[in-house]
């Protein structure tokens, strides 16, 4: 006979389908600890579905997608995470990929559609892709469709961005913290390490 529906030594029912994590042990209870919560009130928060972006309007046409970065909000130190209102025709980024940065791409409406080396996909509301370090990572994000989209795409944070653009041959160097810092170069011919150094 199982345990449904016998009593314990200390006069507790146990019950058909006990819940794991509540201290439920034969013979004995325990308390559970008395947890401590922090003041949520108020606390800083980004709703996913309505909340604001805002655009760049020296960004291209093709590429005008407005974003709420969230990591400067929320002070965050090792990731980051940016949202995205897509208009109908316009992309994020030109296509690329990142050394050092492993992204997360997730649709939170519309049916935005992404490149990558397989090819290109349009997604749904609620799908979830994973842009890895790398050339096999190379994405860009674009609304082919008719109606809004909007991602969240999130990452880790290092203190320097190194990313490739295989379509334009470029790679920019971006200071996360300085934009003195933010170079674009041309990715060929490679040079020499010793190319126009003196000794």
């Amino acid at each position: 006979m199982g345990l449904e529906g016998r009593q314990l030594d200390v006069g507790r029912r146990v019950p058909a389908r006990p819940c794991i994590g509540h201290g439920l042990r034969l013979g004995r209870t325990r308390r559970a600890p008395q947890q401590e919560f922090a003041d949520t009130s108020s606390m800083d928060t980004f709703n996913l579905f309505r909340d604001q972006t805002i655009g760049d309007e020296s960004d291209p046409p093709g590429y005008r997608a407005q974003s709420a970065q969230l990591a400067p909000r929320f002070r965050a130190s090792r990731l980051a995470m940016t949202v995205y209102d897509l208009p109908p025709g316009q992309a994020i980024c030109p296509y690329h990929f990142h050394w050092g940065d492993e992204e997360w791409l997730v649709v939170v409406s519309g049916t935005p559609t992404v490149r990558t080396p397989d090819g290109e996909q349009t997604l749904e509301p609620g799908d979830v892709v994973c842009f890895l370090v790398g050339p096999e990572g190379a994405h860009r994000v674009r609304n082919a469709s008719d109606t809004a989209a909007r991602v969240a795409l999130f990452s880790n944070k290092h203190e320097f961005g190194i990313i490739e653009y295989p379509d334009s041959d470029k790679i920019g160097v971006w200071g996360r913290h300085d934009e003195s810092l933010d170079h674009v170069i041309r990715r060929s011919p490679d040079l020499d390490y010793w190319d126009g150094e003196r000794p």
